[in-house]
Formats: C-alpha cells, structure tokens, sequence
C-alpha cells in the first residue's frame, strides 16, 4: 500500500473518530448535567476536606457542615437558577431523572450519601472559587465568633482583676481613717465612687459582648474611666489629708502600670487570643479551653454555651485541619486580625492544592464513564474499525469525499479554537461513512468468516467485537485529542504532494 493510499485511510479513520468523539462527548455532558456529576464529585471533596479522610467524611457532622457551607449566602449566590416556568422546566426534568436514578447509584456505591440537596436546594455549584470557599468555611466554623467569644472572657476577668486591685488599695486606705473623725463620710464618698466605676466597667464590658465596640475601644473605655475616676478622687482629697493624698498616689501609679496606652495594656492583659490560641480552643484538652471552663464557673453562661455549642458543631477532622494550617499561620502573624487573614490564605492554598487532587480524581472517573460510552456508541453505531479500514481502502469515491469534508472541516475551525463547533449532523448527512447497522455493512462484515460454527461466522463476530472495542478506546481519546492529530496528518499529506501535481497546479 503506497505512502498517500495509507495517509488517506488514516485521514478517513481519524475523522470517524472525531465525529465520534464530539456524539460521546455531548452523550457524558447530558449524563453529567442530568446526574450533576459534578456538583456532587465538588460536595464530596469538600467533605473529604473537611474531615481529613475518606472514612471520615462519611460522618453525619461532617454533612451537616457541608449543608451549612453550602447554605452560605456566598454559595448561594453562585448557583443562580432562571426564572420562570418555561425557563427552568428543563432544570426540574433533570431533578425528576436524577431523583429516579438515585436508589439505583446508592445500590450501586453502597458508600454514597444522599446528596438530593445542597443546603436545602436540589442543585449546587460546580465549581467554587478558593477565596469564597475559605471565607465561607472560615464563617461556619464561626472562627470570629469564637475570637470574639474568648476575647470576652478575656476582658470580664480583665476587669475584675483591676477593679480587685483597686478595691484592694482603697480598703487599706479606710482602715487608715476609720477612727477619724472624717471616717463617715469620707468612706462613704469613696464606696460611691468606686461603685460608680465598677458600673462603667460594667457597662464597657457588657456594650462590647452586644458588639457595640471593638476592644480597642472598650479597653479605652476603661482607661478614661479610670483616669476620670482618679481625678475625682485627687479633687475630694481636702485640707491635704496625708493618707488620701498616699492613696492618690497609689492609683495613679497603678492607672500607670496597667494602662501605659491602649495598645500595651491589650498585649499585656492577653486580651486579644493569638489564632494558634484560638485553634487550641477547638481541642476541648487544651489550655485555651480550659482557661473558658476555669473562668465562667457558670455553666449555663451564655458565653459559655455558645462556645461549647459552637465547639461541639464542628466535625473533629475539620478542627485538626485547621490546627494544622494554623500553626503555619501563627508564626507570620503579629495580632488576631492579620493572623485570621493569613489563616485564610492558607486555607484558600490548602483547599486548591486538595481540589487539584479532586480534579485528578474526576478525571481518572470521567475517562472510564468515556470508555464506557465509547464502547456503547460503537456498539450502537456499529463502528467496527477494521471494516471502517478495509472500506476505506477500497472505496475511492469514499475516500476522496472524506478527504474533501476534512479540507473543510480544517478550514473553519482555523478561525476557532473550539472542536465543539464542528457540525457532527451536517457532517453526517453530507457522507455516507462506512458505519451503521446497514444490511451492505452487517453482509461485508459477515463474509469474510471461513470458518461458521452451526452457520455462525465465528471469525468474524470475533473480528467485529475487536474492531468495536478499539473504536470505543479511540473514542474515549477525545474530540481534542483527534482533531489535533487530523491536522498533523494533513499537514504530512499536504506537504508529500508530487512534484506532477505541483506543477499541473501551476499550469
């Protein structure tokens, strides 16, 4: 067989393939849209995320968590439906098939969830950006709410151990004038004082938990409570009372020790948790946790509850995943804001790294579910390669209008990158190609068998089911895939002309 005959046939052959391919490929887009492959692959490797492991991420808390991501309004927002009845009767077909093919997949992968909803919807994303997932992720953990709590916690100790040790120095300032003759009403001109400031403090602490300051705000609060609480202690002081002036004195240096500025007495009093702290707080074996328990001997605390309620909801791998991240977090961090926002960044690096290794996945899954449909399509369209070969090799007229259709075919695509806009129905109507189940095919099949077993042609089924496999694995390559390579062995074609060809061309 000479060098054109065999590129002409391989042409031939290459361009089935390719329609072919483009059929099986719009064939898995209709399953994957139906079953929603991928919103579901995406929902299972989050929950995979989440809980450090396949096993794991079988757990009824970690499907909870999910729901509740998924219930995100930033999530939401990204599985946008149309509106209308007309507009979304093709989504709710798709709903109707997949609901019935349920039971059969659960039977099938006896490991399978229900995944019928994504947050309460019956669709979810396809895909989810790094950013939005780590934001998300970081908001249903409540990872804020936590710091916020601990933070509380921090600053109501914080106040009852300043107020103590103002309470201290003006206890043994009374016992000094208790039997002067100023005793009565200095004592109690001091207790109205001091329980006006515990009242401030009160108050500061209280406008903080309601979120109504910041603690930079509130911790300046309370300085400039304190300060003011001084100076009205230095302007009752009279006729330069020697033990009221000493205890002035003591206040003043301690309103000095404790508040230098705003910013030393937060980093002195720990007021704002470093976020290794914060996930330390997530294992209930930890210092932070205990610190909580120790601190709020009221159990039935609302701070108390919340955090135990917010501890309790997130699943045990998904604590160890974000302890892990955050001990790399930590050492770049100089306070709680930034270290939140480089736990982030690692989440956001994490979560894309795992959803590489989910994509693989996905990958490897949709190529044996392409072979499948491949084998199936050549089945069904009777594409037996050696007889596609043996037509072509024979069949001139056949051969050049194949040729013909692929000049063309590589003339309009070189205008576009996308092989799906190649029209497989024109095609299809245009050429009569060498497959189907036509009585010429199935009897140019069937002849070639010399040896019949009870008048069935062994030979031949044998040779049919082996053309019909190697045409389902080439067409489980791809429309991408074949197309390139069309254009290669056009291009070798092109540029074996003859110089006899050449030359007519020139005449």
């Amino acid at each position: 067989m000479r060098l054109p005959l065999i590129l002409d046939v391989a042409l031939g052959l290459i361009f089935i393939y390719l329609i072919l391919s483009l059929l099986a490929s719009e064939i898995q887009e209709l399953i994957a849209t139906v079953l929603q492959w991928r919103a579901v692959h995406l929902r299972k490797s989050i929950e995979v995320f989440l809980s450090g492991n396949l096993d794991a991420a079988e757990k009824t808390e970690v499907a909870a968590m999910v729901n509740k991501i998924y219930s995100n309004p930033l999530i939401k927002s990204m599985n946008q439906e149309a509106k209308g009845f007309l507009s979304t009767l093709p989504r709710k077909a798709t709903w109707i098939i997949a609901d019935i093919t349920r039971p059969m997949r659960k039977s099938i992968d006896k490991s399978s969830k229900d995944h019928k909803t994504f947050g309460g919807e019956k669709s979810g994303p396809s895909y989810i950006s790094a950013a939005t997932f780590a934001t998300t992720m970081l908001e249903e953990a409540q990872i804020p709410k936590i710091i916020h709590s601990l933070t509380e916690v921090r600053l109501e100790k914080f106040k009852t151990q300043r107020l103590q040790e103002i309470e201290t120095i003006l206890t043994r300032s009374l016992r000094q004038i208790k039997n002067t003759e100023l005793s009565s009403y200095i004592t109690k001109d001091i207790k109205e004082d001091f329980d006006h400031l515990k009242s401030e403090y009160t108050t500061i602490v209280t406008d903080f938990k309601e979120n109504k300051f910041d603690i930079d705000t509130s911790v300046n609060r309370m300085k400039d409570s304190l300060d003011k609480y001084i100076d009205n202690f230095q302007a009752n002081i009279e006729d330069e009372n020697k033990i009221l002036t000493e205890t002035w004195k003591r206040l003043k240096a301690f309103y000095e020790h404790i508040f230098p500025s705003v910013e030393e007495a937060i980093i002195l009093g720990r007021l704002k948790p470093n976020i290794y702290e914060i996930v330390q707080l997530l294992n209930t074996s930890k210092t932070a946790y205990d610190e909580i328990k120790t601190t709020l001997t009221d159990k039935d605390s609302p701070t108390y509850n919340t955090i135990k309620e917010l501890l309790d909801t997130l699943p045990s791998g998904m604590k160890k995943n974000i302890a892990s991240i955050a001990k790399r977090a930590q050492y770049r961090a100089k306070n709680t804001e930034e270290g939140i926002k480089i736990l982030q960044n690692e989440i956001e690096e994490c979560f894309d790294s795992s959803m590489q290794r989910a994509g693989g996945v996905y990958k490897r899954n949709s190529k044996g579910v392409a072979i499948l449909i491949g084998i199936v399509l050549a089945f069904g369209a009777n594409a037996d390669t050696f007889h596609i070969m043996d037509r072509l090799s024979k069949d001139t007229v056949l051969r050049e209008a194949i040729i013909y259709k692929v000049e063309q075919t590589i003339d309009k695509q070189s205008t576009s990158s996308n092989v799906i806009d190649i029209n497989t129905k024109e095609i299809l109507e245009d050429i009569d190609l060498p497959i189907g189940w036509t009585k010429d095919n199935r009897e140019e099949q069937l002849r070639q068998s010399k040896i019949n077993i009870k008048g069935i042609p062994i030979v031949s089924l044998l040779i049919m089911v082996s053309g019909w496999m190697i045409s389902g694995f080439a067409i489980a390559m791809g429309a991408p895939f074949w197309f390139d390579l069309l254009s290669k062995v056009m291009n070798v074609r092109n540029a074996g002309k003859s110089p006899k060809s050449d030359r007519n061309q020139n005449d």
